[in-house]
């Protein structure tokens, strides 16, 4: 490469590397290489930064999506999970979108329709598809996917 640098003495010399080492940045860049698709990170759930998303549709319209939500996280936080809480208020494509982008490995939809029919939404990042976990026995079918029951 050439890399030189100019000393005090006016001469040119060779710079040396002053890190070899494997770091934290260097795994986290390698994991993303090696686990992302077209929408974001598909994080390894070893290392990903959060186990589970739960995403409250409409929470601040809906007392009833809210109560569930706040319910579940206090649930799933007692049981161990790493749990981001996405409660912002904002339209349900653009709460699914930043999910995937950021790659939390699972998340979990409370919605009013959900609600009507007794199930929440689930989707492993990788999936293509949704499927449904009955409200009733929630906490159970959840630990069950995250492989902690």
């Amino acid at each position: 490469m050439n890399a030189v640098v100019l000393g005090e003495d006016g001469r040119s010399h060779v710079m040396h590397m002053g890190c070899y080492g494997i770091g934290v940045s260097r795994i986290v860049a390698a994991a993303i290489e090696q686990n992302h698709d077209d929408k974001g990170i598909c994080w390894p759930e070893p290392i990903a930064p959060f186990q589970l998303a739960l995403l409250p549709m409409n929470a601040k319209k809906s007392h009833r999506v809210r109560e569930t939500a706040d319910k579940l996280y206090a649930e799933l936080l007692q049981a161990g999970v790493e749990v981001f809480f996405d409660d912002r208020d904002l339209r349900p494509g653009v709460m699914f979108n930043d999910m995937e982008l950021i790659g939390i490995p699972h998340r979990l939809v409370v919605g009013e329709r959900g609600l009507d029919a007794g199930t929440l939404e689930y989707r492993q990042r990788r999936d293509t598809e949704n499927s449904e976990i009955p409200l009733e026995g929630a906490l159970q079918a959840i630990l069950e996917k995250l492989g902690m029951k």
